[in-house]
């Protein structure tokens, strides 16, 4: 139909070709989808381009038709594109400004991670079997090191 996208055609493609072939084995039924798939494509580039590729198989004839389609559109509208001028002042005031904002997050990011490094994981159902304290482990019990200075 006109105006399909190549995926709903290899949808359709597959679909019938199940229902025609049921008995046929897999990797014939595979490369009649491929066949039936290629000559479906109203598009005669992509369909040239898709049949010199020579795929064995719906799925690797699908991939390559669309890829061959987006490269053709990425290809159209980057003719159009027109270069644009930035005055210098504009742009030194805008890379002034990203480089402070990235230094400030910079900062923010090493001072999170090191604090999360020299911050002991605690888990307040824990309880210390020197002291009988909740939250507390033997190494870090306060009691202990006390009593071993002394």
């Amino acid at each position: 139909m006109p105006g399909e996208s190549l995926q709903v055609l290899a949808a359709d493609v597959e679909r019938l070709m199940n229902m025609a072939y049921v008995e046929c084995p897999l990797d014939v039924r595979e490369s009649l989808a491929a066949q039936y798939f290629v000559d479906a494509i109203r598009n005669e580039g992509t369909q040239h381009s898709t049949m010199l590729m020579d795929a064995k198989d719906l799925k690797s004839a699908l991939s390559y038709s669309m890829k061959y389609q987006a490269a053709r559109t990425v290809s159209r509208t980057s003719r159009h594109v027109r270069s644009i001028e930035i005055e210098n002042n504009t742009s030194r005031e805008g890379d002034d400004k990203f480089y402070s904002l990235c230094n400030r997050l910079g900062k923010l990011f090493n001072s999170s991670v090191a604090g999360k490094k020299n911050t002991p994981r605690r888990n307040p159902n824990v309880t210390c079997w020197r002291c009988n304290k909740k939250g507390q482990v033997p190494r870090e019990c306060q009691t202990i090191n006390s009593n071993q200075k002394n």
